[in-house]
């Protein structure tokens, strides 16, 4: 478990984040610090070329010894919400332990607080070669090639080629439910188009048990407080919902996947399927759309799901003063008091 310093961007840091997502915006980097046990803006740039030719210019001026920094910077691609930018923390390795140990733990604020839609891939480091260009394409060609394996997992390789073809029993299984991957019906596939380009905002998916398909149901234009009477209560569904909206003064463009299953009245097989299913969904749907699922929602009751629910579940109340455990009063009378007789 991660634990997070509870140190917050300042007013002027949050509105300039605020102009810097606006598409409009000239802005291709952003310094940010930890100063007085608060995230403030330290410096920024404007964008002067292509985002590859502005890099070093900018980046590598930023990154001083021994003070670590974040570093948002713009790239050149768009999605859905706007310009995608590069999250990069910079901590580098004489930097104090304290400090290290505070950065660590108030990255991922930072990032909510920028909004996490935006950002398109992240960068870390602890010297300027592993944060300059050339050390960001490294990173790329890293991702992108097979992992290292440990001497372990490498003779944990060799033994299950080993034992590829062999069957050790009658009951032998040679696969999980983990991860299922059923075909996604070709209609359903025209339904992810339709949300990209705005023509629906609502796609309800049901999964065919027998020949193992996931299917469209509907996909159109629905109220957000419609959800409730219009997603099945008897068996599993998945639905999509596309709900752009405005919020603390930003405008956001989330993508809502709400996977539900009543409590009871489902086949076990049913309810593994559907769990099994829906992270191969979820990627198929993200990578079709080119937008990445803003949150997941589970619920065994769709009569809760309306435009007020979303809101929270997207934006989640923060409660800042946590109530005083009061102690319980005592009894207002200990009742009549006992006569005894003398036993002489």
């Amino acid at each position: 478990m991660s634990h997070q310093s509870g140190i917050q961007g300042n007013a002027s840091l949050l509105k300039f984040f605020s102009e810097a997502r606006n598409p409009s915006s000239n802005i291709r980097l952003i310094k940010v610090v930890i100063e007085n046990e608060e995230m403030t803006l330290k410096d920024h740039a404007k964008v002067h070329k292509s985002w590859e030719e502005d890099y070093d210019k900018l980046v590598t001026p930023c990154l001083v010894r021994g003070e670590p920094c974040y570093i948002f910077y713009r790239l050149d691609s768009k999605n859905a919400s706007g310009y995608e930018w590069l999250f990069i923390s910079f901590t580098p390795d004489d930097a104090p332990v304290r400090h290290k140990m505070l950065y660590a733990s108030t990255r991922a604020t930072l990032k909510k607080e920028f909004g996490g839609m935006h950002i398109k891939e992240e960068l870390s480091g602890t010297a300027p070669a592993d944060v300059n260009l050339s050390g960001y394409k490294r990173h790329k060609r890293a991702e992108t090639g097979p992992a290292p394996l440990t001497a372990a997992e490498e003779e944990l390789e060799q033994i299950k080629k080993a034992q590829t073809g062999v069957d050790i029993g009658v009951d032998t299984k040679h696969q999980t439910l983990q991860g299922v991957a059923f075909p996604i019906s070709p209609d359903a596939r025209t339904a992810f188009q339709e949300l990209k380009q705005g023509r629906v905002n609502y796609v309800l998916m049901s999964l065919d048990t027998v020949k193992e398909t996931i299917n469209l149901e509907t996909a159109r234009n629905v109220g957000l407080n419609d959800l409730s009477r219009l997603i099945p209560k008897d068996h599993g569904r998945y639905t999509l919902v596309r709900f752009p909206h405005n919020y603390e003064g930003d405008h956001f463009d989330s993508l809502v996947f709400i996977y539900t299953m009543p409590a009871s009245g489902c086949s076990i097989k049913e309810r593994m399927l559907y769990s099994s299913c829906k992270n191969q969904l979820i990627d198929t749907v993200e990578t079709a759309i080119n937008m990445p699922v803003s949150k997941r929602v589970e619920t065994d009751d769709p009569t809760e799901i309306n435009e007020a629910y979303l809101l929270d579940q997207l934006h989640p109340q923060i409660q800042l003063h946590q109530l005083k455990f009061q102690k319980p009063k005592g009894p207002t009378s200990r009742g009549n008091k006992r006569i005894t007789k003398d036993a002489s």
